[in-house]
């Protein structure tokens, strides 16, 4: 009676082991895929520039960059010479938007990449961080 119950109880063992290896490879394999682009998602670029502005070229520029496509949003600071906008993704590259501001204004500036240090504590509440995925969740049940 005893052998019978051990091996019950090791068939059953491994039974749910197999399930649950199952289902964290599936999980993997869902979670690391390459998923589309989201035609929603909005970027944020920034770029230092590297020479003094003009009020009135700093006006040009802020306004010429609101009207590249795919542009939401833009923020430039003549003080510390930082260029920032928000865009679509889907729509436009950070990096094709920046050089043909600098081609259009004939500006000496540079895209600001964050170290990775930066990128480890960045924004708390990126899509993809553990932050962002509990509090959706606990407002998609409530």
């Amino acid at each position: 009676m005893k052998k019978v119950t051990t091996k019950k109880i090791l068939v059953t063992s491994a039974v749910i082991t197999t399930l649950l290896f199952a289902v964290l490879a599936i999980h993997l394999y869902l979670v690391t895929r390459p998923k589309p682009l989201d035609p929603s998602s909005v970027a944020m670029a920034r770029v230092d520039i590297k020479q003094d502005l003009t009020p009135e070229q700093a006006d040009k520029i802020s306004s010429w960059v609101t009207e590249q496509n795919g542009v939401d949003h833009v923020l430039l600071n003549r003080s510390t010479k930082i260029l920032v906008f928000t865009f679509f993704p889907a729509k436009n590259t950070a990096d094709a938007i920046i050089k043909n501001t600098i081609d259009q204004f004939g500006i000496k500036a540079k895209r600001f990449m964050p170290s990775e240090a930066e990128m480890k504590g960045g924004c708390p509440v990126a899509t993809n961080s553990l932050t962002y995925k509990a509090a959706s969740f606990i407002k998609h049940i409530f």
